[in-house]
């Protein structure tokens, strides 16, 4: 399955002007800061977001994100937002923010 072309949309018009590059990766389409990704809308679905690894656990708790797995392996700093908890931007937006400012926080690549 390709990524959702509408969300796409929706998370580059969050991000504005701070995504210096768009990279396809893994069939998804990841939104990239300062080399680093932020964001990506997943091919899978919904979008996976990078966060401070000391985060994740923390958010996959209490929000309806859950760590992302790859191969069986928790993948530490990545989460993974289903589309149905995407409804509207009320709801994408804290995640992109989220991915931004700590994809903003890392060396730039």
């Amino acid at each position: 399955m390709a990524f959702d072309e509408a969300l796409a949309g929706r998370i580059r018009a969050l991000l504005g002007n701070r995504a210096a590059e768009e990279k396809k990766v893994f069939g998804g389409l990841a939104f990239m800061i300062g080399g680093n990704m932020a964001v990506a809308a997943s091919s899978n679905g919904g979008i996976i977001v990078r966060v401070d690894p000391a985060d994740g656990p923390e958010l996959a708790a209490t929000t309806p994100a859950e760590l992302m797995e790859m191969r069986g392996k928790t993948m530490p700093g990545w989460l993974r937002v289903a589309h149905e908890d995407l409804a509207d931007d009320g709801a994408l937006a804290p995640w992109v923010e989220r991915g931004a400012a700590y994809a903003a926080s890392l060396p730039e690549k």
